[in-house]
């Protein structure tokens, strides 16, 4: 006759399961900013999950005297080992490449569960994971837990296993370079939303005049459609004039191919636009402007349909 679990084993397992729900959102911010796709972090929680349970052949409480500090080491040792399954996906992946946006509620919408969903919605902008994407793993580790989470050198080195001199290094090489290439200012979340309505309602209107006006000389248009979209660039555009030729061509041909409802929705905690096709997403765009606030200097489109899955309308706007 087989023999009941014991009930310590029981209280182990729950308080195991406890401790893991208690520093999930953590968990998922951080990984998150280290790979830049939901899919990929919740394949990395359940990786974590399976360690921290003890599933393999090790009890999750004996000996830890700091969970927290614990359940972060598993989930970003298991976040690098992910980069290299990631990096050779995107050998083959079909156009630009661009985080997975995670959408929040509306600006002025509160969720009730708000506290629990900062680190989700607000950790690091889109623009901002684009740039981080151009680091090492390592280095992109150091910086998300040093700049973002504001974890110290001395813990950065327990969590990855290197010394403290050299997770100096890693944040001082990665800082310098994520700061060569993204300027450090904010702009007032008024003047981004003001911004992101004016660019939205001029691209699809075909308004070369509008498009002229809030278009920065400069500016970049990436759009990822994973080869899932007809019609989408398979490389970056740059230059205004080429921005506008490609937004008044989709703006001209859109209404007869597709009919598109606009919401205002906060995507890696900026003020941006989600487009939908009845009640699916049909695409996110996020603006990133200049430092003066006043123009778009780069438009980020992500219209793969895997990468809008968990993107969905509300009743109230059906």
């Amino acid at each position: 006759m087989s023999e009941s679990p014991a009930p310590e084993t029981d209280e182990a397992l729950s308080t195991a399961t406890r401790l893991f729900m208690d520093h999930r959102e953590l968990l998922f911010a951080i990984v998150y900013n280290m790979l830049g796709s939901v899919a990929d972090t919740e394949d990395v929680l359940q990786d974590t999950w399976l360690s921290w349970s003890g599933s393999r052949g090790r009890s999750p409480l004996q000996e830890i005297g700091n969970p927290r500090a614990y359940l972060v080491r598993i989930a970003v040792n298991h976040a690098l080992k992910r980069r290299a399954v990631i990096s050779r996906r995107r050998e083959t992946y079909v156009g630009p490449w661009l985080p997975e946006p995670l959408v929040a509620e509306a600006v002025d919408e509160a969720p009730a569960d708000a506290a629990d969903r900062v680190l989700r919605a607000e950790s690091v902008s889109m623009a901002m994971l684009v740039v981080l994407e151009s680091l090492t793993p390592l280095e992109r580790a150091v910086f998300v837990l040093n700049e973002v989470f504001g974890y110290a050198h001395t813990e950065i080195a327990e969590v990855i296993d290197r010394s403290p001199a050299a997770v100096r290094q890693l944040a001082h090489r990665a800082r310098q370079h994520v700061h060569a290439r993204r300027p450090l200012y904010e702009a007032h979340p008024r003047v981004r939303k003001e911004a992101t309505e004016r660019f939205v309602a001029a691209a699809l209107g075909g308004d070369i005049g509008a498009l002229m006006e809030i278009l920065a000389p400069d500016v970049t248009v990436w759009t990822d459609a994973g080869g899932k979209r007809r019609r989408a660039g398979l490389r970056p555009v740059h230059g205004r004039d080429k921005v506008i030729r490609l937004l008044t061509s989709y703006s001209s041909r859109g209404g007869g191919e597709v009919e598109l409802d606009i919401r205002y929705r906060r995507v890696n905690g900026d003020d941006s636009a989600v487009l939908f096709a009845g009640e699916s997403p049909y695409a996110v765009m996020v603006m990133d402007l200049t430092p003066e606030g006043d123009r778009v200097s780069g438009v980020y489109i992500v219209t793969n349909p895997d990468k809008l899955a968990h993107v969905h309308l509300k009743e109230e706007d059906a």
